[in-house]
């Protein structure tokens, strides 16, 4: 694996870069050695420790980002999410039988337990008034939920807007 690591208002010492290629070397034996692996890590105006961490493979990227007070702890935090994708995405391999791209032979026929399968465990249904992508923020603040599904009265879509980690609102739309 080929690991470029950068700062963003942040100057990344040799004990940071050390601990990050230590951490993210654990992840070599999934993929094949000229991956490309992008670690940005940076500090937040809220002074928590960010790490992102993106992995080009054959048409997908695997990202994760997480922060905390400590960059030793958020490197940490950071390789256990990607190691939880990486296991899907075996699933996925191995029930379509994609090709492998960057990943390791083993990795794919690797034996996969069933805890790693995605498991619906609750349904809903309910009825969609149509809303304004404005009203349905304030319906989503209301509920406390990070998202709200609703039908636009604008054009009768059906819609998502969400609540972003910068505090701003996002709307999801289908592209017809």
């Amino acid at each position: 694996m080929r690991i470029t690591i950068s700062g963003k208002n942040l100057d990344i010492t040799e004990g940071l870069r050390s601990a990050v290629e230590e951490k993210l070397t654990r992840l070599e034996k999934y993929f094949t050695p000229d991956t490309i692996v992008n670690v940005t890590l940076s500090v937040t105006k809220k002074r928590y420790q960010k790490m992102e961490v993106t992995i080009p493979v054959k048409g997908h990227i695997i990202r994760a980002e997480q922060e905390s007070n400590d960059m030793y702890v958020t490197i940490d935090l950071v390789e256990e999410v990607i190691e939880a994708q990486l296991k899907k995405y075996r699933q996925k391999l191995v029930s379509q039988q994609q090709a492998s791209g960057n990943f390791k032979q083993e990795f794919i026929d690797a034996e996969s337990s069933d805890e790693e399968e995605v498991q619906i465990i609750r349904s809903k249904k309910f009825g969609m008034k149509p809303m304004f992508p404005e009203d349905a923020c304030v319906q989503m603040e209301l509920l406390g939920h990070s998202f709200y599904v609703f039908r636009n009265a604008e054009s009768d879509e059906v819609n998502v807007v969400y609540k972003r980690k910068d505090g701003n609102y996002g709307l999801i739309e289908a592209d017809n």
